[in-house]
This record gives structure tokens, C-alpha cells and sequence, in this order.
């Protein structure tokens, strides 16, 4: 059993939310974090001696989830005024709103490369952006209910998809097909995650359940009943040794999914913990519940060198290598209850808790961006196999849709010119509006097509019962 110094400690409590908190994410050091919450609002804290924190206002609605891109220098957010917002975290409070989705948006993630954004969505679809010029690229329909969560894959290739229907999808990013469908018929899965490698998938499942899944040979490795409601949330370590869940049951569990056995329960929220995820290096985790608390922990079991585990999962992300079948998952799908040789971890007889709350600077929103180029001419020119094809009709209306805001700013040209950009601009975010609109009719027109199917066979099974 690990030693009381192995243990994890809680940092310090982070208040300033008013509502429950629904996403956290670390900047690339870990000297920031972001969080989301039902107040509408996005914090950002920096987590240096003297803690400070920022509020960010632009939603209109509730912000469900948030996500630092992958050098740092922008933030996405998700809500549910039908929007997604890429913001640059700084005191100006800059940001570009993404339109499309026709339902509440529920989570954002960012390709590791940082060039595309996913979003999944209450109207069924999931949505590809770009980032460097913000438009949208192309809808994934296939769900036949609410899409929950979806994460892009280290190498960029794959999709993991998750959604009330049942399903866990899994997308090819290049061919913009579903090449593979894990179902639960238990449940749903809250949410979804790739392991460092990219080779496994985990699941926090509505049945109180959380499941790892080789995606390479469509097998399922573990299946972890520890928690006592359902999990909302998962975050692999940096190394892939740990697996952190948060639940409604109101604790967070640490999973050693080498050993395939519990190894931590943290207490800590009072509620349910809504979500939860590790820095980049591993040293920290965060987690946020409905009390509209966020907790910062010091992770510790993990203190021992990583670095050479982490070169490792850093090469298994490049396109040109090959599956590595002798990875680190081999176990076998059994059922992992909860063990008493789990340790508990109580953070109230923790002494630096008592910190006070940090100030907060209110930013609003400002007009939209040019996000930096994060793409060098060479890869504009001649861009890799991970690049996503996009409807050149569509990509076209929406980068007008996302350059002309900027127009007058950069050219200087005259306040009339510059109405009638705005004027346009208004009309291709109401011919996108539309075409939304008659993507969810059709989706809404084979779900009833379906159910005429559905009983028309029932019909006839009967007919045929009574003959």
C-alpha cells in the first residue's frame, strides 16, 4: 500500500463560480486552468502564489465544456446557446463564435496539432472546425440520439464519439465515414477518451460503469464497477498507467489500469463531480461539481521518472508508425469491483484548504479574432493524409462568415462598405442557420422512417403469429 507521501493532496479549493462547474482543463505548464459552468461564465485561474482568477462573459446560455488548445494560446468553449467560442486568453477578452449547431453543444476538443476543433452536440451531429481560419469544415451524422462527447485521437486520425443512443462511434477523419460502433445496451457513455498511445478508448457510462476498449481489434479490456451513480468524467494520466473517474456519487476514483485494480477514493465535493482531468505533465488534477467548487490537486503516486514513457506515447502519435500489438492493455474484460485495498482520501483534515478565494477580473467579450497562423505555407501547399476534406461550398461561406468582421479593421475602408460586409456576413449566418435546420428535418424524417419500418414489421410478425 502506498505510503501517506504517495498519496494525493489537495491543493487548495477554487471559488468563484456560481453554479456547477462543468469542464476544467490545464494550460501546457500547468501555471493556468480553465473552467466552465452552468453560470454561463469561463474562468481562467493562474495558479501562481498569489491565485488570481479571470471571468470570461460572451455565452448566452450555460458553458459545458472547455479545452485549452494544444500550445496554449487558445481556449474553446462549448454552450448551450447553440455555440462554440475560441477564445485568446488574455485581459481583452477576444473571441470568434462558431455557428452551426442547431441544439445545445456539449463538449469541444482540439486535434493535437491544434489546426482542427470537434464538437458534439444535442441536435446528433458532431462538427469539425477550423481553427486557423474559424469555419466550419464538415458534419458527422450517424447518432440517432444526443452526441455527448467527442475526442480527437493523438494522431489525429480517429474520432471517439459518445451518445445517449447507446453507442460509442469511432471516425476515420479522412474518409468522413464511421468505420467502427461499440455498443452498450446497459447504458450510455457520458463521456469518451483516448488513451496517450492512442490505442485504447475509455467510457464513464451512465450505469456507473467505465470501460477501456482496444479499438484496435474492437475488444473490451476492462470494465470497472467502482462507483455507486453514474460517472460523468474520465481523464487518462500522461504516462496511460492511471485512469481518474468523477461521479455522481460524489467521489473520484484512481484506477491503476496496468494492475486493473482501484487504487484511490477521493472524497472532497459535496455532490456530484462533473468533471476532472490531469496537467500535461501529469503532476496535477483538477475536478469541478455541481457544488461550484473546483478542487486542485497535487497528484504525488506518480512521482517516479515517466519521461521515457512519455518519449514512448510521443512516437506512437507519428503517421508513418505501425500498431504496436504488445501495448500496455493486455488484460483480460473482467468485471473490477471495488477492493479494500483502496485508499481513501479525505481532504477536510487538510490544512491549507482554508485559503481565500482569489480576486476575480470580470473580461467581456470583445469582437472576433484572426486566430494566429498556426500553419506554415509548406503544409497550406501540400497538406498531410490527417487533414480533413471539407464541401468547398460550404468552407467558402463560412470563412466569409469568419474573415469579414476583420476587413475594415485591416484594410481601413469606409463605413458604408463596411455595413454592407455586415449585412452580408448576417445573411450567410442565416443561409448556415438554414441549411442546420434542414439537416436536423432530414435526421428528424429518417427517424421516423425508421419507426414506420419498425412497426409495419411488428405488424406483420403478428399477422403471421395469428395466421
Amino acid at each position: 500500500m502506498a505510503s501517506a507521501l504517495e498519496d494525493p493532496v489537495l491543493i487548495r479549493p477554487l471559488r468563484g463560480h456560481g453554479a456547477a462547474v462543468t469542464g476544467v482543463a490545464f494550460n501546457v505548464e500547468a501555471a493556468g486552468l480553465a473552467t466552465s459552468s452552468l453560470d454561463r461564465f469561463l474562468m481562467v485561474w493562474k495558479l501562481k502564489a498569489q491565485c488570481r482568477a479571470y471571468r470570461f462573459v460572451g455565452h448566452a446560455e450555460a458553458v459545458t465544456s472547455v479545452q485549452y488548445s494544444p500550445d496554449g494560446q487558445l481556449l474553446a468553449s462549448a454552450s448551450r446557446d447553440r455555440t462554440v467560442r475560441l477564445w485568446i486568453p488574455c485581459i481583452h477578452g477576444e473571441s470568434s463564435v462558431l455557428k452551426g449547431h442547431t441544439a445545445s453543444v456539449r463538449s469541444v476538443s482540439f486535434s493535437q496539432d491544434g489546426h482542427f476543433l470537434v464538437s458534439a452536440s444535442n441536435d446528433k451531429s458532431l462538427k469539425i472546425w477550423s481553427v486557423r481560419h474559424p469555419c466550419l469544415l464538415f458534419s458527422l451524422f450517424q447518432h440517432t440520439h444526443w452526441v455527448c462527447c467527442a475526442k480527437f485521437s493523438p494522431d489525429g486520425r480517429l474520432i471517439a464519439s459518445c451518445s445517449e443512443d447507446k453507442s460509442v462511434k469511432i471516425w476515420d477523419t479522412r474518409n468522413k465515414t464511421c468505420i467502427e460502433s461499440l455498443l452498450d445496451y446497459e447504458g450510455f457513455a457520458n463521456f469518451v477518451d483516448f488513451n496517450p498511445s492512442g490505442t485504447c478508448i475509455a467510457s464513464a457510462g451512465s450505469n456507473h460503469v467505465v470501460r477501456l476498449w482496444d479499438i484496435r481489434m474492437n475488444k473490451l479490456l476492462q470494465h470497472y464497477k467502482v462507483h455507486r451513480a453514474g460517472v460523468n468524467c474520465v481523464s487518462f494520466h500522461p504516462s496511460g498507467n492511471y485512469l481518474i473517474t468523477a461521479s455522481d456519487d460524489g467521489t473520484l476514483k484512481i484506477l491503476d489500469v496496468l494492475e486493473g485494480r482501484l487504487i484511490y477514493t477521493l472524497h472532497g465535493h459535496k455532490g456530484p463531480v462533473l468533471s476532472v482531468a490531469f496537467s500535461k505533465k501529469g503532476e496535477k488534477f483538477a475536478s469541478g461539481g455541481a457544488d461550484a467548487q473546483v478542487l486542485l490537486w497535487k497528484t504525488n503516486f506518480d512521482s517516479w521518472d515517466y519521461k521515457e514513457v512519455l518519449k514512448h506515447h510521443i512516437r506512437r502519435t507519428n503517421l508513418d508508425d505501425p500498431p504496436h500489438l504488445l501495448d500496455i492493455y493486455p488484460r483480460s474484460p473482467h468485471l473490477h469491483g471495488e477492493k479494500i485495498q483502496s485508499v481513501e482520501v479525505n481532504p477536510t483534515f487538510v490544512s491549507n484548504t482554508q485559503a481565500l478565494d482569489p480576486p476575480v477580473i470580470e473580461i467581456s467579450s470583445s469582437s472576433s479574432f484572426s486566430t494566429p497562423d498556426y500553419v506554415s505555407s509548406e503544409d497550406a501547399q501540400n497538406p498531410p493524409d490527417s487533414v480533413l476534406a471539407t464541401s468547398s461550398k460550404r468552407k467558402s461561406e463560412n470563412e466569409s462568415e469568419s474573415a469579414m468582421p476583420n476587413v475594415g479593421k485591416q484594410t481601413g475602408i469606409s463605413p458604408s462598405l463596411g455595413n454592407t460586409l455586415e449585412h452580408i456576413v448576417e445573411q450567410l449566418d442565416v443561409l448556415t442557420l438554414t441549411v442546420s435546420i434542414l439537416e436536423q428535418r432530414l435526421t428528424l424524417t429518417e427517424d421516423k422512417l425508421k419507426e414506420c419500418l419498425e412497426n409495419q414489421q411488428k405488424m406483420l410478425l403478428e399477422e403471421r403469429q395469428e395466421a
